[in-house]
């Protein structure tokens, strides 16, 4: 019982005690750290493995249960977060070399320090969970099932927010398709993650006297998701839309070339005018330039085709609304001129290549990104109406935060009956950015019951349904057009109404009675002795 000999060492010797902090992995273990953070890779899409993230977490896990050093278990965490960072993120190089121009050298210092910071969560995870096992004299169980997972699942969850949050491949997303995809509509993506790290934890104590228990815990989680999935939260609502959704393929690298646009114009207008549908929707920036630069008569003739169609068009553009501020934004083209316009402006921004962050505009001029000091839009905004439904649009990466969705659902008075991603990931060429992405908005949808609509310039062009599932996608990379019919759906999942609070919730309650298991384990050995 390795675990257990080791998880209070030299008890009532304060210098074998401070020997026992001051322990470092060596450098072979932070490698093999890395490695295993790294190969969290394929736990996403497109590769899909999910069940090698319980070995990966396990390993980790285990590491960091071999000593009760704080310094040991926060290097390895620190390790294991970059690799994962690393792994998972690579394609930011394809941006910053490829598209924003920085030398190659620059383009690795850029992922590496990132890496560097993202382990910082994975730092805090192992570390506040080292420190607490030592503060509590956590008995093993305790320490692995509870006070692991929800630093874990916290860390995650601090990744979503400090400094603007960059939560992107976050464990939970790697389980869109598992059993525990049953729980995302109860306690989202990091509640999933927990649960992950639950199981991870399963694993580890089959290496101590616990096994069957341990199996019978492991075994249970995955039933009961499985068994929630068979649960309807939401119903589907109103008459069915058809709608079309483009893929125009526009290279990367000629989108805001000026002696390109009318080229990109004209095949966007070919696409939106090529048959009626109750929607149309283009990808993030498909007009890349703002309205006073191009021809008067251009959105006249679509408001024409819209009238004429009845067809409702969302127009990704930049929109202008003084000397130097500008939105990211979505407009709608109604059937009828007298509608009320209608204007999206995204909310969560992408730091370096939205907004600048104090400080660093010496390096965003280096990138020459267009478009990259946006202004911020609000946190709630209204859906827009096609016929009897309401669509509610989110930019890009804005759908990596389900709890703003969940909160612009939770708060709007009147909540949308289905979701609209536009978006443009050209910036990272073909790699695994894409099927993520996919992979991220069928979260979204198991978490808020809503069905999505996704256009995008050049993949993962999709419709996907209110349990997860996609029905119909583009091939990536190529230009086209996805034409559908869809349903929305109305009705609250605990998700919408409670956001993060219920995983939160949950995470206390397991340090709770983690604290009372290591008071329980205190007064035990002290009987004992």
């Amino acid at each position: 019982m390795l675990l257990r000999r080791r998880s209070n060492p030299a008890a009532g010797d304060p210098a074998a005690s401070a020997a026992a902090r001051g322990t470092r992995p060596s450098a072979a273990a932070l490698v093999a750290a890395a490695l295993a953070g790294g190969a969290s890779l394929f736990s996403f899409e497109p590769f899909g493995w999910w069940p090698l993230q319980f070995l990966l977490l396990a390993y980790l896990f285990y590491q960091v249960g071999l000593g009760s050093s704080v310094k040991r278990a926060t290097l390895l965490g620190w390790a294991f977060g970059f690799g994962w960072s690393v792994g998972a993120m690579y394609w930011l190089y394809t941006m910053m070399t490829r598209f924003a121009h920085l030398p190659a050298v620059l383009g690795v210092l850029g992922v590496v320090l990132l890496g560097l910071y993202m382990g910082l969560f994975g730092a805090f995870a192992t570390g506040v969970s080292a420190w607490l096992r030592r503060r509590w004299a956590l008995p093993v169980p305790a320490f692995l099932l509870l006070v692991l997972p929800v630093s874990w699942g916290v860390s995650e969850w601090m990744r979503g927010w400090v400094f603007t949050g960059f939560p992107w491949a976050v464990s939970g997303y790697a389980h869109d398709v598992s059993p525990l995809a049953g729980y995302a509509p109860l306690i989202g993506v990091y509640g999933i993650g927990v649960l992950v790290s639950v199981c991870a934890s399963c694993l580890v104590l089959l290496t101590q006297r616990v096994r069957l228990p341990a199996l019978g815990l492991f075994a249970a989680v995955l039933l009961a998701g499985a068994g929630l999935r068979t649960i309807e939260w939401t119903h589907v609502t109103g008459a069915p839309l058809t709608v079309r959704l483009l893929q125009g393929n526009i290279p990367q690298d000629r989108k805001f070339d000026y002696a390109f646009l009318s080229n990109i114009l004209e095949r966007y207008h070919g696409m939106i005018t090529a048959s009626p549908a109750d929607l149309i929707a283009t990808p993030e920036t498909a007009i890349p330039v703002f309205r006073h630069q191009i021809d008067p008569g251009y959105l006249a003739s679509l408001q024409r085709f819209a009238g004429a169609s009845g067809s409702t068009l969302a127009l990704g553009m930049p929109l202008l609304d003084g000397p130097s501020q500008y939105a990211n934004s979505v407009v709608t083209v109604a059937p009828t001129e007298q509608a009320q316009p209608y204007r999206y402006d995204k909310a969560h921004l992408v730091p370096f290549g939205e907004f600048i962050p104090p400080g660093f505009r010496w390096f965003t001029d280096m990138m020459n990104i267009p478009l990259n000091d946006a202004t911020r839009g609000k946190d709630l905004q209204a859906p827009f109406a096609v016929k009897d439904q309401l669509v509610l649009p989110n930019i890009c990466y804005e759908d990596v935060f389900g709890e703003e969705i969940a909160y612009q659902l939770r708060a709007a008075p009147r909540p949308a009956t289905m979701l609209l991603n536009m978006s443009n990931l050209s910036w990272y060429g073909q790699s695994s950015a894409v099927p993520q992405h996919l992979q991220i908005s069928r979260m979204r949808t198991l978490e808020t019951g809503r069905p999505m609509l996704r256009s995008t310039n050049d993949g993962a062009t999709a419709v996907i349904d209110h349990r997860g599932q996609v029905t119909h996608l583009l091939p990536f990379y190529t230009e086209g057009m996805l034409t559908a019919t869809v349903r929305g759906t109305t009705g609250m999942t605990p998700y919408i109404r409670f956001g993060n609070l219920g995983f939160l919730l949950l995470g206390a309650l397991a340090l709770a009675g983690a604290w009372l298991a290591g008071r329980n384990y205190r007064k035990k050995t002290a009987n004992l002795a």
